[in-house]
């Protein structure tokens, strides 16, 4: 075996780890609020009034800078859409979302790439009363 033939196996395995790199992932959590870029309230079932917040709190790392979409999705169908500018690799940031009557179900905040890989997401139960 040649000096440089070890690269052919080498070079894949190498590709193969960035790819995973630069998508990046994302720890997600919910909650009634957010102080200092950490999510309060956590949970993964709430009650709550009409018109309260629910927040999606993330960190996100290993992601290109850009932009990342929280895709908030009610019984397996996607509800809304919120874009997240990223500026750096790791990033903290959140979004959140206004319930409403009629908004009682099982929920998804899913956080996604600008092409379409999802990063992480996080279940929830929401009862409006």
């Amino acid at each position: 075996m040649s000096k440089t033939s070890w690269l052919k196996y080498l070079l894949p395995a190498l590709l193969l780890t960035t790819t995973a790199f630069a998508a990046g992932t994302a720890d997600v959590k919910v909650g009634t609020g957010v102080e200092k870029y950490e999510i309060t309230g956590a949970s993964d079932s709430f009650t709550v009034a009409p018109n309260t917040r629910i927040y999606a709190a993330t960190r996100l790392t290993g992601v290109e800078p850009g932009t990342v979409n929280v895709v908030w999705s009610k019984d397996g169908k996607e509800v809304s859409k919120t874009e997240l500018k990223v500026p750096r690799a790791a990033y903290r940031t959140h979004a959140y979302r206004t319930f409403r009557e009629g908004d009682s179900g099982a929920w998804t905040a899913k956080i996604v790439s600008p092409d379409g890989t999802e990063l992480g997401t996080a279940s929830f139960q929401v009862t409006v009363q």
